[in-house]
Parts: structure tokens; C-alpha cells; sequence
């Protein structure tokens, strides 16, 4: 009993830091809760609760530093979370084979396109929010937040880069948006796996104080150190995805 919740708490603290700079921090989280045994119905729950806390947290911090964008992600917060819950209803009844294939490639083309082009997000080149970039910022919230009820690995990496390439923000301003996204459709999943039964509290609740813990470290670091370190972790949990996925039909 103690050991579990002393793995869940580290591997949290570790993953919660990790997802609040660039992303990815279900890698860690999940697969901590499934180790000591949770069942999965279960661990994704308590995972989503315990995430839900920690970006809540990170999405305060950055908000507090100035580095939310809110005239623009304000628009994008009720598209995220209705598609959200379309995702968690549709993944009740439609198969994710497709979607899985689908999301290897497109999380593989976001790696090395960051690879290949050195300075992309390396400045913050935004300049004003158009009607027509707003409402492509829209219909990607709506998208993204669906993908993240319906499936998840790579959420985030998919929300920084859409921010960088659709409006030139640098990846601390990508950051703090997606994880203000990131939350919304955190939350509305968490409504749905709550209304089912689908956490477990015991885990949950010290899983959620270590993640709020490492999520207010990864966002004080991002904040300081710039996109000249949210940049190389970001490449690498994209890459992961990747790995993660591809292992899957080995």
C-alpha cells in the first residue's frame, strides 16, 4: 500500500512536471497507476483526475505570469469542451484502430517537422488575432478536445503546435495556451468518468497533490527558461507518443 503510493506520488511529481513544459505527461502517469495494479477502466479515471488538478495549477500559473493569451483562447474554451464530451461519448461505441494509425503519423510529422525547422517557435511572432485565424483557432479546440476524450496521447504536443504554426506565438506562450485547452477537456472527461464510478480516490487524491507539486515546478521552469527548453522537451514527448504508439502493434 505504502510502496504503491509512494510510486504513483514520484512517477506524478515527474509527469506533471514534464506535461506542464511541453506535453506528454500521460506517458508517465498512466502506466504508474497500471504497474501497482489498477484496473485500466479505473487508472484512466484517476489518471484524469489527477491531471485535471495539476492543469488547473499549471494553467493558473501561467495565467498569473502573463503568458495565456486570453483574448484569444477565452473563444476556444466552450469548443474545447463540448468536443470533449462528443469524444468520451463516441469512444464508448466506435473503434480507435483507425484513429490510433492516424495519430502515429501526425505526431510523427510534428516531431521532425519541429526537427527540421530550427527557429520554429523560438520567437513570439504574433501579431493580431483575424476573424479567419480565430475561427480555424476555434475548429481546432473543438477537434483537438474531441481527440482528447475520444483517444489522448499527443493532445498537447497537437495544441502547442497549432498555436505556433497557425499563430506564430512562441512555445512558452504555446504552452500556457494548450494547457488552459489541456484543462478544459480534462475537466469535461472528468465529469463523465466521476458520473460512471471511474476513480479511485484512494490513488487519486495523493497522485493529485505530488502532480500539483510537479506541475508548479514545470511551470515556474518554462516561464524562466523559455522555449529554449520547453523546445527540446516538447521534440522529445512528441517522439515518445510516437514510440508509444508504434509499440503498441509490436
Amino acid at each position: 500500500m505504502w510502496l504503491n503510493l509512494l510510486i504513483i506520488s514520484v512517477l506524478g511529481f515527474f509527469a506533471a512536471a514534464v506535461d506542464a513544459i511541453a506535453g506528454g505527461g500521460g506517458l508517465i502517469s498512466l502506466p504508474a497507476l497500471l504497474v501497482i495494479g489498477v484496473p485500466p477502466h479505473l487508472a484512466l479515471g484517476t489518471n484524469k483526475f489527477a491531471a485535471c488538478t495539476a492543469s488547473l495549477n499549471s494553467s493558473i500559473t501561467f495565467a498569473r505570469s502573463g503568458k495565456v493569451h486570453v483574448p484569444l483562447v477565452k473563444w476556444q474554451i466552450p469548443f474545447t469542451f463540448i468536443g470533449a464530451l462528443l469524444g468520451v461519448w463516441a469512444v464508448l461505441s466506435v473503434s480507435s484502430q483507425f484513429l490510433n494509425k492516424a495519430v502515429l503519423v501526425l505526431v510523427l510529422i510534428v516531431g521532425i517537422y519541429t526537427i527540421l525547422h530550427k527557429n520554429l517557435g523560438m520567437e513570439n511572432k504574433f501579431q493580431k488575432l483575424i476573424p479567419s485565424k480565430l475561427i480555424a483557432g476555434c475548429f481546432f479546440a473543438l477537434a483537438l478536445g474531441f481527440y482528447d476524450g475520444f483517444f489522448g496521447p499527443g493532445t498537447g504536443s497537437f495544441l502547442i503546435f497549432s498555436f505556433i504554426a497557425l499563430f506564430g506565438f512562441d512555445f512558452v506562450v504555446a504552452s500556457a495556451n494548450s494547457k488552459v485547452l489541456n484543462f478544459v477537456s480534462n475537466f469535461a472527461s472528468l465529469i463523465l468518468f466521476a458520473w460512471n464510478g471511474k476513480i479511485l480516490f484512494l490513488y487519486g487524491i495523493p497522485m493529485a497533490i505530488s502532480m500539483i507539486l510537479g506541475s508548479f515546478l514545470g511551470t515556474k521552469l518554462a516561464i524562466r527558461r523559455g522555449a529554449a527548453l520547453v523546445k527540446p522537451i516538447f521534440i522529445t514527448m512528441s517522439l515518445l507518443v510516437a514510440v508509444k504508439l508504434i509499440a503498441q502493434y509490436l
